[in-house]
Formats: structure tokens, sequence, C-alpha cells
């Protein structure tokens, strides 16, 4: 972009530069800074439309409220594009993503305008009280402001429930900013929903209250005491009178809106009358994902993270690998036909029908799946209600979100050993999200767990084998993960066929190494192993496919036949597959040397892929060192 096209945002370093401005000025501000982000993301791929849908919040939020001093706590992060350029991070936004670069989702570890960690939907509200009530026992200065700004579809959330419940309890002069923009990744669902869709009040009646309580302040009239009294009979005058019921003022948080969330000179004024104001208060915006770009406003699902595009036409450019089906793609179609197979079969996702391509299942029987918005733990009890009498549902949830469900996987399904199948969507490394949102632990958290099936597939014909096998008769609750992205296969389709629970398959045979992979890391193995690369034919591939229950046929033969073992997995090293085999081995009395490669005992940067399995030794050059570095040496070590 040339200069001129971003006049007032080249001068903006930090948020108190943009509070040099006047007011008048802020509109241009938000459009370079719209412009700024929609070009960016052209060549940089990231969370484009929410980001676009909060620009003017943004610019008010940061043009109010002194930061980095006062608080702005951001739900999920999605939308905290702008917060980073405005807050000293312009220049390095087209980092943003990359390896070692500008991390994806506000975090505090970056900079002291992030207040808390982002990356996972409905923390913000009670976080934020947190601060709210850790400032207010600083008695040495004036607190601080705290606002939380909560949106695409994250107060569908158990957790900000929760949030809400203690703040109504809990003296506090916090501000929520719920921007309404009828969105998450795809469309919002349920009650709350129908809810905000339906909730209005008068903008005249609070613009009156306001200042009636100002008035009231000013003359003594409005203490403590006495403020709560006074909200609830102002709640019940307003439900009089609007014959409508609020639920924010009936848990005696004041209510305010809704608002055009793309008025930024009106958002200031509103934000400094709220600003000074006693009390938990609420703000609601209606915005729309995507404002002010067209080509995002008109699809938002595909604009949430759309990749490359021309930032001209709006066109998407295209990777150039379309010939294999992503594992997601694979799953949708394939549930589809079990499901014309076998009636018992249910859809549930949260939030994420589009992502994990439960859309294909969704289109084609809308009454046989459920989309239960950002709602993990729900999703799961939901699930093992519907399998208690007698239906067989699919339970598609990413790995890293389904640690949010742990208790429900555990007490509502596992427990009565209900017949539910959990797809574990984005396990393993994904990438640019970062540490929030890698599948990193599903494997080693849920195989301590009893009754559980768990498993992953190497490739696109095992998943489908697997999703057939899961939904046999009463095989209690199965998971199956899978990594985020394309397979490997230019030809996904195969015959559904049953696979014997608990059962690895030989994919080559050695003497002097064995290997042992889980999952389509498995697939690097075969790279590495193959006659044209560095290491020889001595070396055993086993792909366990099973996590639980451990293939012992496989186990004894590789105790009995090998002192060197080398265990591969795209998860945790500590608690999966190398410490079930370790574990298995000791128990068994094999004396064998065993290397585990896998994810380190620390948190995962962002980055791609390939770059990050390169970091923790789990590219194919870490995997053929590990395994030449296992071989015997001398005459034994044969061609390895």
């Amino acid at each position: 972009m040339e200069s001129k096209e971003i006049e007032l945002l080249s001068k903006i370093d930090f948020p108190a530069d943009l509070r040099q401005l006047k007011v008048e000025q802020l509109p241009q501000v938000c459009d370079e800074l719209r412009r700024t982000i929609v070009e960016e993301l052209s060549v940089n791929p990231g969370h484009l439309a929410s980001s676009l849908g909060v620009v003017e919040l943004t610019v008010a939020l940061h043009y109010v409220f002194d930061t980095p001093e006062d608080r702005i706590v951001w739900d999920v992060g999605h939308q905290a594009y702008g917060h980073k350029i405005l807050t000293g991070r312009r220049d390095q936004f087209p980092t943003n993503r990359k390896l070692h670069g500008l991390r994806p989702f506000p975090s505090p570890q970056e900079s002291e305008y992030d207040s808390f960690v982002c990356g996972h939907a409905s923390n913000s509200i009670s976080a934020a009280l947190g601060m709210a009530v850790a400032s207010s026992h600083h008695s040495d200065s004036s607190p601080r402001k705290v606002v939380a700004v909560i949106g695409d579809g994250a107060m569908s959330g158990g957790l900000a429930f929760e949030g809400l419940n203690n703040l109504s309890s809990s003296p506090n002069d916090m501000l929520i900013v719920l921007n309404d923009n009828d969105m998450s990744i795809d469309r919002s669902v349920g009650g709350m929903r129908q809810y905000l869709l339906g909730l209005s009040t008068n903008e005249t009646y609070n613009k009156l209250r306001f200042r009636a309580a100002r008035f009231l302040q000013r003359h003594g009239m409005l203490k403590d005491d006495r403020r709560m009294g006074l909200i609830r009979l102002g709640n019940a005058l307003k439900s009089a009178i609007s014959h409508q019921q609020n639920i924010f003022d009936g848990m005696n948080i004041r209510y305010f809106g809704p608002f055009n969330g793309h008025d930024v000179m009106e958002l200031v004024r509103i934000l400094r009358q709220l600003k000074e104001m006693k009390g938990p208060k609420l703000l609601h915006l209606h915005t729309k994902k995507g404002h002010g770009y067209a080509p995002a406003e008109h699809y938002t699902p595909v604009w949430h993270a759309p990749g490359k595009f021309d930032p001209e036409t709006g066109e998407l450019i295209k990777s150039g690998d379309e010939h294999k089906m992503k594992y997601q793609q694979v799953f949708g179609e394939t549930l589809l036909e079990l499901a014309r197979q076998n009636e018992k079969i249910v859809g549930v996702t949260p939030a994420m029908p589009t992502g994990c391509s439960m859309n294909i299942m969704m289109e084609a029987m809308p009454d046989r799946t459920f989309d239960v918005g950002i709602a993990e733990g729900h999703a799961v009890t939901f699930s093992a209600g519907m399998a208690k009498e007698g239906l067989l549902p699919f339970c598609n949830i990413y790995s890293a979100f389904a640690q949010r469900a742990y208790d429900n996987i555990i007490h509502d399904v596992a427990i009565l050993r209900l017949n539910v199948v959990i797809c574990l969507d984005r396990a393993g490394l994904v990438g640019k999200d970062g540490p929030t949102h890698h599948g990193a632990f599903d494997l080693a958290y849920l195989r301590p767990i009893p009754n559980l099936t768990i498993c992953s597939p190497m490739d696109e014909h095992e998943l489908r084998r697997l999703m057939f096998t899961a939904q046999q008769e009463d095989m209690g609750p199965f998971v199956i993960r899978y990594p985020r992205g394309r397979g490997v296969l230019t030809d996904w389709r195969c015959p559904l066929e049953a696979v014997e629970v608990g059962t690895g398959r030989k994919l080559r045979d050695g003497s002097d190494v064995a290997v042992l992979t889980i999952g389509p890391i498995g697939n690097d193995v075969e790279e590495v192993l193959a006659p044209s690369g560095a290491v020889g034919g001595t070396v055993a591939h086993y792909d366990m496919r099973f996590l639980k229950p451990l293939d012992e046929k496989i186990l004894h033969e590789v105790g009995q036949k090998f002192r060197r073992i080398v265990t591969i997995e795209d998860g945790v090293r500590n608690g999966g597959l190398g410490s079930a085999v370790t574990e298995w081995m000791a128990d068994h009395g094999y004396q064998l040397q065993i290397t585990r490669l896998g994810l380190p005992d620390q948190f995962v940067e962002h980055g791609e892929v390939d770059e990050l399995r390169e970091i923790v030794g789990l590219d194919k050059e870490s995997i053929r060192k590990a395994i030449t570095d296992m071989a015997p040496s001398g005459a034994e070590r044969g061609t390895l």
C-alpha cells in the first residue's frame, strides 16, 4: 500500500498516539486500518472477517480507555488484528502467524497491551472479572478499568455464563462489550442467538436512565447501599414498559443496547459515558463479520480464514494440491455414506460444521445433525444422552477444544460405556494457530480412561474403515483422531470394511530395529524407509493403529525379535504411544532399548507444520537420524 493510503495510521505507533487525534478523524483511521488488514492478510493468511467486523470497536476502545493501564480482554482472539496494529506491532504485522513472528492470538508474553491469553472461546468474562477484583484490592491506586470483549458466538459457552453469574454477585465496575455478529465460524445457533436477535432496548430510555443516575450520584442519593435496589426497580419498570425480559438486567448487570457497532464516533460517546459508571454493565453491539470488505461480507464462513486471495477482486488463490482430499472432507463424505446405511447415526458438532465438514450431512439430513454452538462439554453430554436412548452419535470436536469436555467424556460417556464416536479433528500440530490450537494432548489425556477405544488412521482409507468399525453394534466409546489438512491418497474412496479392534499392521519387515507409529506420521516413516531413502531394509515398521487397546500380538513379536525400538507419534511424548509401549514391555518382562519421538514437554510455537516438526524433532531427517542411531554397530548393522 502507498503511504498516503495510511496517512493517519502511519503516525499511530501506540494508543497514546491515537488519543491525540480529534474524534472526527477516527472514521479515517478505521478505513486505513481495515485496508491494512485486507492487504496484509491477502498474502499472509489469517482470521480476516472477525477482525474486519470490530475495526470501529477496536479504535473506540483504545481511544477512550487508557490502555495498557486499563485492561481490554479479548475473547477467542480472532478479532484482535486491529488491536495488534494499534499497539506497537504495525511494522511487525506482516510476520503475524509466521515462525518466530507475531503470535496468532493475543498473549501477554508478546505485549503488555494483551491482557490475557486468547485462543479458546468464552474465557474473557471470567478472566476480566478476576482482573477487576484484583485491581480493587490494590489500595495504593485507583482501580483500573477492565473491559471484556466477547463475540464470535462465545457467549453460548458455559464458561461465559459462569462468569456472568459471578459478575453479578461480586463488587466490580467491569464493562462487557458483546460483539454480536450472529456468527462464530459458521452462523451462531441456539437460544442465546435467538434471544439476542430479539433483544432491543430503547436508546432514549438508556440516555434518560444514565442522566438520572448521574443526577442522583451528584446529589448523594445513589450510594452503594441504594444502588442495587434502584437498579432492580429500574429493571422492573423497563420490563413493564418494553414487555421484554432482559437476562442481563435480571442478573443486576446494567444492559445498554443494542447499538450499531460500526459507528465509531457514536461508540466513543457511549464508551465515555459507560467508563465512569459504577457497577457491572454490558454494552450490546450489532456488527457484521467482514464489514467493509464486500467479499467477506457475502460469505463469512469462507472468509473467517480464507487463505491467500486477490484483495481487489476477492478471488481465492488455490494452493495447487487440490487433487488430494482433506481428512475433514473424507470424514464428512464418509459420515453421510454411513448415515444413509445406519438410521441410528446422528452428527453433533460445537459450532464447527463447515470446519469439520459435517455440513455435508447437515445439508442432506438436517434433522439428524446438530450444531450445538460453542459448547464442547454439552456436545459430549448431549451425545451421551442420545446414545443412552439408542442413537449413535458421531461427535466431532477439534482436539484442542475437546480438552474442555474432559470430565464429560469420563463421567457421561465412559462410565456407562455408551456408543458415542468422538472424532478428534485437528489432532497433532496444526501450524500457524499455535499452542492454543495444537492437538497435542489427546492421546495422553484419554489413554487412562477406562472403556475407551482410541485409534488414529494412517491415511484416508484407514479413516473410512475406522469410522465404519466405530458404528458397529456395541462398540462403546470410540475415539478417532486425525490431523488438519490434506491426506496422502489421490483416490480416497475404498470399500467400507470393519477393522478388528486393537489390531495394527506390519507394513515393513526387518531384523535390526522396530519402528512403531500411530496415525498419519507413519507415512513419513514409510518415505524414510523406502529403498530410495538413506535407511536400508533392516528396519521393521508397524502401524499400531490403536493406542487402546494395544495390539499385544505385535508387541510380543517385537519384544521377542528386537532389542531396539523407536516409537513415533504426533502428540506429546509423555503419556502417549511411546509411554504405553514402554509400560507394556516392562510389565511383560522385555528389556529393550526404546527411543520415543513425540512432542516435547513444552508448548510448541506457531509456524508451518514442517517448520515446527523440524524444531521438535519429528521431521523426516530427525526420524531418519533416530532410527540410524538405534541401529547395531559393526557387521551387525547390515545396510542400515
